[in-house]
């Protein structure tokens, strides 16, 4: 949803393989355990669960959790006309629209996440059409330094308001797209869902990104692995391993989408402050987080700032972080202190 394969990454976090995880790396002692899946957000979704209580069925409870999705799309989505987004997207600047409180809670972490990283910007949806990307498009034609200049004045956070009565633009013109934070708050809110039935050993994943919470039976840690970034085209190989805990997981890379127009290489990730398509070596970011929501937006933001700058920033907020970057001599690795713990 939301010009996916634009300014948010294309490559979701990757699981050692979808069946290693769901059924507990082939350990035929472990039970089975209760999977559901579906479709939500242009994607697919995969829950895990094991509930002793067994308080409702599997049908009932899925039918809740397509209820929820459900409204999430409905609130978040470009693509629905109608939705809450696109409605606030054709309103006029200064005019306050009342919102929900999905809506609310997502637009309110990405105004606190672009502030601080300065790297994540929700508003980007202009200059991502003025490069001429979109949902299945590669660049058209490379703005002139003027035009991205001039868009890039017209985009920011810093031109929403968000108060009690609801939010507004101080700019016409002025769109959203929470294309790198509404599928984690989906997760969130899957992962709420199962909570308020007592269901605390769970995997949530929509799209590649997830919420893992408790354990599996015999105290059997949840694992997932990173993605090998220098892996030949068409194949998926691990990189690494490991036990996250309980937290919202999510990896972004710049690493499979690319274009190359006018012999100059251009990534689908561009950056807000210079509105050019991100050029440097950091090719994966996995970030983990209580909240899916959050971990899903840092881990685009801290793609576009680049090895360096995304390494200061996890070591300054305790975030844990593990990074990888292309070199002449290969990979290379980095975890952040808060992260070790999870290796």
């Amino acid at each position: 949803m939301n010009r996916v394969g634009t300014f948010q990454s294309f490559i979701a976090l990757f699981l050692i393989t979808l069946t290693l995880l769901l059924t507990g790396c082939g350990e035929k002692s472990v039970p089975e355990g209760v999977f559901l899946e579906g479709r939500t957000m242009g994607t697919t979704y995969h829950i895990k669960f094991y509930d002793e209580q067994a308080q409702l069925s599997s049908k009932v409870l899925q039918t809740q959790i397509d209820d929820v999705l459900k409204n999430v799309n409905q609130s978040m989505s470009t693509y629905i006309d109608d939705s809450e987004i696109n409605t606030f997207n054709r309103l006029p600047a200064n005019q306050v629209m009342p919102i929900s409180e999905d809506f609310r809670a997502v637009i309110s972490e990405s105004i606190r996440l672009g502030k601080s990283t300065n790297t994540l910007d929700v508003t980007m949806g202009p200059l991502i059409d003025l490069w001429g990307f979109g949902p299945d498009k590669k660049p058209t034609n490379r703005p002139s330094d003027t035009e991205l200049t001039k868009m890039v004045e017209k985009i920011g956070v810093d031109k929403l308001i968000l108060n009690e009565q609801g939010l507004s633009k101080t700019v016409d013109g002025l769109e959203l797209s929470f294309s790198a934070t509404a599928k984690g708050y989906g997760i969130d809110k899957v992962a709420q869902l199962l909570e308020s039935h007592s269901i605390t050993n769970y995997m949530v994943e929509i799209g590649g990104e997830l919420r893992i919470s408790g354990e599996k039976p015999n105290n059997q840690d949840w694992k997932i692995a990173i993605e090998q970034p220098d892996a030949k085209p068409g194949e998926r190989k691990v990189h690494r391993v490991l036990s996250p805990g309980t937290n919202g997981i999510a990896t972004s890379g710049d690493y499979r989408i690319f274009y190359e127009m006018d012999g100059e290489i251009y990534t689908h990730l561009i950056d807000p402050v210079t509105g050019m398509p991100i050029k440097h070596d950091l090719v994966s970011v996995t970030v983990l987080h209580p909240s899916a929501m959050t971990a899903d937006g840092l881990a685009t933001a801290l793609t576009v700032m680049g090895m360096d700058k995304a390494q200061a920033y996890a070591e300054q907020h305790d975030l844990p972080v593990y990074l990888i970057a292309k070199s002449q001599e290969g990979l290379i690795t980095y975890s952040s202190p808060a992260f070790k713990p999870y290796l």
